[in-house]
């Protein structure tokens, strides 16, 4: 914990600095959870719902049965499925069997699946009955440590006339064939009784995850993470996020026991969805909409907006790129969306006029925060009202974190008040280190004034109100002609154009300066544009050395499956054209 208040006259009131009480087993969050609203209901799929003690069973039997398949404590089982409500009972089920949960992109390749579980080790896996995801299944545990295949189908949580429809139809995707010897999910939760085998876990020491990152940047590693990280995540998470509930009325802590209701459109194998919704909306006695793919409809997002209409939602944490489909959907007039109150938005910077544009067609408010899979994921967050959040800023370090401006070359100098250097964050939330790699753990921590920080990567200042700013990340600053260009100041500008839904910079090689800007674009659906309005533009709003001297129009930017733009592929692509 921190011994000190951070330094502004802007600290959301009723927050209190720092935390206690969060050394605790993270299951215990669904445990309590049942015990005060058993009734109450946790998921929602589909138009079928589950509830908190629903949940809890199907995990202890989970916890029975990967007890009874030789799973002890320290195994690593992996889960590879998209957001279905399966998702947090065989998750808890297996931190109640004392094993590590390994969370699995279900994008993955045979090849990447295969990789992840060579080197976390799996012992087990769930995955999904489906004609693509199972067969990627198959070839990916060939050669692996993976000795129990759990199948899970679609089926098991519809309503039963949309089950016995879409059976009966063969609408509900499944695989062609199954492998002998793979097991169905009904069947294990059938065959399994309630009752998880006795367990001591050290909530500080005994990891509760492995949540692999950087496959964009290198080859994935394994963030090893306790069960005090999450725990202390989720209750600083929860303590941060302070509403008025009322048209008018005061702004409070988040009211528990099913007052509000999570739109779960962020993957829960990645940390950010994990947290922000799965488990946050657990430890609050919320309901949690699981949807598996929030691009579906015609056009894409259309689903996700019915299902906001239809189920009255609260709270979406969401990255920007969801926040732009909203904002800029052809539809979205059709569609009431004014349940939702607060979104956290992460993962990616958010361009002020994407937040201004959600905002006026929701009324909701964004308050953007910071983290990283190796934060559990969150480290700051704006204040969630409006008067004193700062757009453009990731606000404050969440009670009991402390932030750290670093220079660059060494990261060992603390820098000014307003001057940019690497981010370093200590806090409970902070990973143990990488999972087999000491030598990798090594070169990202630092020790400071005797408490342990963790190097981002990423650039930042602390402004004179004490809000932290992020510039860029550390690999991704352009040297032009000398002159440091960060993309998402570039971005941000691009982003107020009216035409412009998704805009990405990256450096590439220039002849007399070294590095140029090169610029990708999409345009919203219906307009059309011209690098000489782009031109014309950027020389109104930006000085010549961060002007884009090569713009490509696209079709799609891409973006990773929570959302972040992916820079590194542009920018290879940008280097091959212009080699």
């Amino acid at each position: 914990m921190t011994d000190h208040v951070w330094p502004t006259p802007h600290w959301p009131e009723g927050v209190p600095h720092d935390l206690s009480d969060y050394d605790q087993p993270l299951f215990t969050i669904l445990d309590d959870a049942a015990a005060n609203y058993p009734n109450q209901t946790y998921t929602i799929f589909n138009d079928a719902a589950r509830t908190y003690a629903q949940v809890k069973d199907t995990a202890d039997r989970v916890a029975n049965f990967l007890h009874a398949q030789g799973i002890v404590k320290g195994d690593r089982v992996a889960i590879f499925l998209p957001n279905l409500p399966h998702y947090p009972e065989i998750y808890f089920g297996i931190l109640k069997a004392g094993a590590v949960c390994v969370t699995c992109n279900p994008l993955y390749t045979p090849s990447e699946l295969n990789y992840q579980l060579n080197d976390a080790g799996a012992k087990a896996l769930f995955c999904m009955d489906h004609p693509q995801f199972y067969p990627t299944t198959v070839e990916a545990v060939k050669g692996t440590t993976v000795e129990t295949v759990v199948i899970c189908s679609v089926k098991s949580y519809l309503p039963w006339i949309k089950g016995f429809l879409g059976g009966l139809l063969g609408k509900i995707p499944k695989a062609a064939s199954y492998e002998p010897g793979h097991l169905f999910f009904d069947n294990v939760v059938a065959g399994a009784r309630p009752a998880p085998p006795e367990m001591t876990i050290d909530p500080a020491e005994d990891l509760a995850l492995i949540i692999y990152t950087g496959g964009t940047t290198g080859v994935p590693k394994g963030a090893a993470l306790t069960h005090s990280n999450f725990v202390y995540d989720v209750k600083a998470l929860n303590v941060w996020a302070r509403f008025a509930h009322e048209e008018g009325g005061p702004s409070e802590n988040l009211r528990t026991g099913g007052f509000h209701c999570y739109l779960g459109v962020l993957p829960f194998y990645h940390s950010f969805g994990m947290t922000v919704a799965m488990l946050s909306a657990c430890a609050s006695g919320s309901r949690l909409i699981c949807v598996p793919d929030p691009r579906a409809g015609d056009p894409p997002f259309t689903e996700v907006l019915k299902i906001v209409q239809k189920h009255r939602p609260t709270l979406m944490p969401a990255v920007p790129t969801v926040f732009v489909a909203f904002a800029n959907h052809a539809l979205i007039d059709q569609f009431d969306l004014t349940s939702l109150m607060g979104c956290f938005s992460g993962g990616a910077p958010l361009p002020p006029e994407v937040c201004k544009r959600f905002e006026e067609a929701t009324g909701a408010i964004i308050f953007e925060g910071y983290g990283l899979s190796e934060t559990a994921p969150v480290a700051t967050a704006n204040p969630s009202r409006a008067d004193t959040r700062k757009i453009g800023s990731i606000g404050f370090p969440v009670p009991g974190t402390d932030i750290k401006i670093l220079d660059v070359e060494t990261s060992q100098t603390e820098m000014p008040r307003g001057e940019d250097g690497e981010v370093a964050i200590s806090g409970p939330q902070v990973m143990q280190g990488y999972w087999n790699r000491p030598a990798e753990t090594a070169e990202v921590f630092r020790e400071i004034e005797g408490q342990r920080y963790f190097l981002t990567g990423d650039i930042g200042h602390i402004d004179e109100d004490g809000y932290i700013v992020i510039t860029d990340r550390k690999k991704d600053m352009i040297l032009v002609g000398g002159f440091n260009v960060y993309p998402r100041e570039v971005e941000d500008i691009l982003f107020t154009h009216p035409k412009v839904e998704l805009a990405a910079v990256v450096g590439v090689p220039d002849e007399k300066s070294g590095e140029t800007v090169k610029a990708f674009i999409k345009v919203i659906a219906g307009q059309t544009c011209t690098e000489e309005e782009i031109r014309a533009f950027c020389k109104e709003n930006m000085a010549g050395y961060k002007r884009p001297k090569l713009i490509e129009f696209r079709d799609e930017i891409p973006t990773s499956n929570v959302g972040k733009v992916l820079r590194r592929v542009l920018r290879d692509e940008a280097m091959g054209t212009t080699a």
